[in-house]
């Protein structure tokens, strides 16, 4: 997650700043994505990093204004 949080501000230009809040109580200590089921049931597997993933989205939404 903090990958992301750095990532977005970089292809944004943003200047905010990223807050470090204590977790939920209830907030799971590890989260990993389990892409088998759409990799087994589909034939689907990722084919583009996430960064420039978000990258096209960032375009996208910008080329909405």
């Amino acid at each position: 997650m903090r990958e992301l949080a750095e990532t977005i501000p970089e292809l944004t230009g943003s200047q905010s700043e990223i807050q470090y809040l204590p977790a939920a109580v209830d907030d799971p200590k590890r989260r990993q994505a389990d892409v088998t089921l759409a990799r087994t049931k589909l034939g689907w597997q990722p084919r583009m990093k996430h960064r420039d993933g978000l990258a096209r989205t960032v375009e996208y939404f910008r080329a909405l204004r």
